[in-house]
């Protein structure tokens, strides 16, 4: 228990366990529908030392064992100063559990309390496939007292902003938020998402250009409409993990019926790599819990400013199309409004794509293509494009028109 000799460790080992009652930083229980470690922040501030990996590789080892899920809760300060490196490569240690837990096909979701901080951020808390902050609570790699300066950056809500967290409840709704995505993870059937029913117009436009007028509409239904139609809950995932969120992509697995179902949808925006990032993270979670996946298109096109390139919208893009290809689930698309060019084909199924009557589906938007052809005569192009979703059925880029 004193592997570095440490002066007076033995002491304030005594001194923890007196505070917290327990006997050590971290406790696991096994419940029916999960096994939970729980950080202990009153135990020399939820540090981890080798006494400390030692139980989390039990919960790990009986998680895999009864085929559940793990729940972390944590609280911590990071690693324990007082077991020096063989503190620190207990991270290590962590991260080969998180692996083989995710290799087994099982979920885990973190929950990060105040605060957490360190090493165990990095580690077991960032590392899940689900993570929910504690509304208020202090998370970042750096602790309090070795950072510069204090900044909102260094909180679960400025976590949720960099979209390094999926969502921020308050402490009454961390269990009822844990059980629902427990829930949603655990209902995959690998069966194809239905398709949603058309909410706008239901008559074909006559031309190419009045496709686009209607698509672009602003009194056309938007993918909050379509969802909430579609579904009778949601749980949301939000960032890409690399610190960027895109409100123009809304990721997350819902409840139909008794059925959970993954799902991404553009909002009208032109998504940034954020966006791209993001969806093709909410895919690959799918793939690992055997959730079909429904996915909404509606975008004018990939967001192509400076700063988006600089973020690399290309390879973001590159990364969705790649998800899509490898997907082991089920993809069902709709195409609700826009359809523009890659940043739309990137999110579409190449094979179970449909379309609704007031929306469209084009190499890229009429007046841009006029730009690259040098021509003036938009409205024209757009019937050249074959953009409307008779066109569209007829080349068969689409599998058919959705219905009201």
């Amino acid at each position: 228990m004193n592997p570095l000799g440490w002066p007076g460790y033995e002491a304030q080992l005594d001194r923890a366990r007196e505070r917290s009652g327990a006997v050590e930083s971290v406790s696991w229980r096994r419940l029916p529908q999960a096994v939970e470690i729980t950080f202990d922040f009153r135990f020399l501030g939820g540090s981890i030392g080798t006494a400390a990996g030692e139980l989390i590789e039990e919960a790990f080892t009986e998680a895999r064992s009864a085929w559940l899920p793990v729940v972390s809760k944590i609280a911590t300060g990071g690693s324990r100063m007082q077991e020096g490196m063989l503190s620190l490569r207990q991270l290590q240690r962590v991260a080969r559990l998180c692996a083989l837990h995710r290799e087994a096909g099982l979920p885990h979701v973190s929950v990060l309390g105040d605060p957490t901080t360190g090493g165990v951020w990095a580690s077991l808390g960032a590392g899940a496939d689900v993570v929910i902050g504690v509304s208020g609570a202090q998370v970042g790699f750096a602790g309090s007292r070795v950072r510069p300066v204090d900044n909102p950056a260094y909180t679960a809500e400025g976590q949720f902003a960099a979209g390094t967290v999926d969502v921020v409840v308050g402490p009454e709704d961390v269990d009822p938020t844990v059980a629902k995505v427990l829930f949603l993870l655990s209902r995959g059937d690998a069966v194809p998402a239905e398709v949603p029913r058309a909410l706008g117009a239901q008559e074909l436009p006559v031309d190419g250009w009045s496709a686009v007028q209607r698509a672009r509409a602003a009194e056309r239904p938007r993918a909050v409409a379509y969802l909430d139609d579609y579904f009778d809950l949601r749980m949301p995932i939000s960032g890409d993990r690399a610190g960027g969120v895109d409100a123009g992509m809304l990721c997350g697995i819902g409840r139909r019926g008794g059925r959970a179902i993954a799902f991404a949808a553009q909002t009208g925006t032109a998504n940034t790599p954020a966006g791209f990032r993001t969806a093709a993270r909410l895919v690959r979670l799918a793939s690992r819990f055997a959730l079909p996946v429904l996915t909404l298109v509606d975008t004018p096109g990939a967001a192509n400013d400076v700063a988006a390139e600089r973020a690399g919208v290309g390879a973001a893009i590159a990364e969705l199309f790649a998800a899509v290809a490898e997907a082991r689930v089920p993809i069902t698309t709709l195409v609700i409004g826009e359809g523009g060019s890659g940043g739309a084909l990137a999110l579409s199924s190449p094979e179970h794509t449909w379309i609704t009557p007031d929306a469209y589906f084009s190499v890229i938007a009429p007046e841009m293509a006029a730009a690259i052809l040098k021509r003036e005569d938009v409205r024209r192009l757009a019937d050249e494009l074959r953009l409307r979703p008779q066109d569209l059925v007829e080349l068969g880029v689409v599998r058919g028109i959705s219905e009201g």
